[in-house]
Order: C-alpha cells, then structure tokens, then sequence
C-alpha cells in the first residue's frame, strides 16, 4: 500500500502562465523547462527565480538536452530540432532540422556517444551528430519488417549497451517494442510487448542495464517491467503493475537505482521501488497531467539534496527531495 505523500520542497511557477511540457537540469542548480508557448525557461534554483528566457518557436517543446560543452537542443512538436549554443551569456541558434515527426515521441542525448537521436516520420529513427545534427545512421523497418509485425509511429527510444555493443531500444504506436544493432541497423528482436487492447498506445520506457529490466507504459492502466535476455536479445514482460487511473507520459528510473516514477495523465506521481517494484507514494501536488519528470544529477544547495522535478499542465514545476 502507498504511503501518504510528501511535500514538495518547492514549487516554481510560470511568469508567462503557460504549461511546462519538458525539463532538463545543467547542473543542479540550473533547471531548464520548455513551455507550451515554443520557449525555455532556465530557473535559478539558488534564488527560484527565472533569470533567462529563450524563444524557440511557436510550437510546444517537446523536449530539452543539454551537453557538456554548453549547447542547448530543443525538439519542438511540429517537428524541428535546434541546436543553440551559449555565446556572451546567450543562446544562439547555430543549426536546425526538420524531422518530419508530428507526435509525442521526445528526442534523446546519448552523452556517451555525443550523438541525438530523433523520431523521424512513420517508424523511423535517425542518429545525428550532437555537434552537427548530421545524420550518421537511421534505423528504418522494411516492408518484410512490417508484415511480421505492425510498428506505426515511434513513440520512445533509448541507447542501451548489451555486453559492451549498443543498442536502440524502441517502442511504437503498436505496443511493439524492438531492439536495433548500431552494427548492422537492423532490428535483431521485436515483441509485441504492450498491449491489452486495440486502443492502447505505448508513450514512454527507460531501462536499468545494471539489473537488466526496464519498465514502459502508455495509455492503459497498468506499467509492464521487462528484461532482455543478454544472449538471445529477446524481450519479455516479467511483470505488470496496475495504476489506479490509465495513461502514463514518462517513466524514469533514478540513477541509484531506488527508485522509479510514473507521470500520470491523472497528474499523480507515483513512486516505486525500483528493486522490490513495491509503491512506495503518491504524490499529488499537481492540479494536472504531468508532462515531464527529471532527476538532479547533484545536491541542490538550498535543500542540501538531489532533488526531482515535475512539469505539469497546471503551469508549476513542482521539486522534491525522495532521498529523506
């Protein structure tokens, strides 16, 4: 059973009255939010306080990742991809992209590999140089591909390492999840993994290569857990977790481990053991769904702790510190 929730440690408001759709930190004090109105806010966390906004577009921002060496990428909804970088303590806008995707599907930064990988139309993916956003490989199924199983538009995606080789995990519009070899860019395996009904729809996955399990949801009521077996790559619900609402817009492992988060349409967080898989809280500070969650890599100063941020519709960012 869920405990009762925690408080906030803060909540950070919009000055512009317009909902939060992504986040990323810069460092931790420094958080980046992508507002509905095509800008990105860059709050404080010393002061709370706003100190720099950038317009991006007049789109939605999908999502936001920052690099190591000062430069902002932007993903928008209608599509276009931005890389900014800081010069005289402003962003400049040094390359863009048109990724022909209209959907929820959100960029992701490799770090490792400095490379973006983007959502391109129908179930293709493309990875782009994070210095460049050249494009150095794009994973495509065939018409062969299709038949064995239907993918639809890509939906979520992450970078993962099997034995020391990369991988792109990938969940579609299908509730088809497959798993792509950087080697060959060719799908080595492809499970229809989500599914309860027809209308169902994967939106989000993130996977633990340390435990070999990785967790997905979408528009159902349930959150599966999956393990990929390392030889044979196939992947295989260990797993399910009923949610008391349906529909789920992220969820994110912590990177100790301890822990993983739902974003519910139903604008609760619910917060899991990542080990025991056991619900730990709800949290219900926002008014509405929640769009967006992410985790400080540091301690905050002002709470003396990592903290984690929420963006919701309702216009706030909500912070909370799990670790006490």
């Amino acid at each position: 059973m869920a405990l009762l929730p925690p408080d906030p440690v803060f909540c950070l408001r919009s000055p512009e009255t317009s909902s939060y759709h992504s986040l990323c930190f810069r460092t931790p004090e420094h958080l980046y939010a992508g507002t509905a109105k095509g800008t990105v806010q860059l709050f404080d966390l010393q002061t709370n306080r706003t100190s720099y906004q950038l317009s991006v577009g007049s789109s939605p921002i999908l999502n936001l990742a920052h690099t190591s060496d000062d430069t902002l990428i932007t993903q928008e909804k209608e599509g276009t991809v931005k890389l900014w970088s800081l010069a005289d303590a402003d962003y400049v806008l040094r390359h863009e992209i048109s990724t022909e995707h209209v959907g929820f599907c959100r960029l992701v930064l490799d770090a490792q590999s400095n490379t973006v990988i983007i959502p391109r139309a129908g179930a293709t993916i493309s990875v782009l140089c994070a210095k460049t956003l050249s494009e150095m490989i794009r994973f495509a199924p065939t018409a062969e591909d299709e038949k064995r199983l239907p993918f639809g538009k890509v939906m979520c995606c992450q970078p993962i390492e099997i034995y020391s080789q990369g991988y792109l995990l990938v969940g579609y519009e299908s509730g088809a999840i497959a798993l792509w070899d950087y080697r060959t860019g060719r799908p080595v395996e492809t499970t229809a993994l989500f599914m309860t009904t027809e209308a169902d729809c994967l939106q989000t996955l993130d996977y633990d290569p340390v435990t070999n399990r990785g967790v997905c949801g979408g528009s159902s009521c349930k959150l599966s857990v999956f393990s990929i077996d390392p030889k044979t790559h196939q992947i295989a619900v260990k797993r399910e977790l009923a949610i008391k609402n349906a529909g789920v817009h992220r969820v994110r492992i912590r990177k100790d481990l301890k822990v993983f988060v739902s974003a519910g349409w139903d604008g609760r967080l619910r917060i899991f053991s990542w080990k025991s898989l056991r619900p730990l809280a709800v949290l219900t500070e926002h008014k509405a769904e929640v769009l967006d969650v992410t985790y400080s890599d540091g301690k905050v100063a002002m709470w003396n702790a990592p903290v984690m941020a929420a963006a919701g519709s309702d216009g706030q960012i909500s912070l909370w510190d799990l670790y006490k």
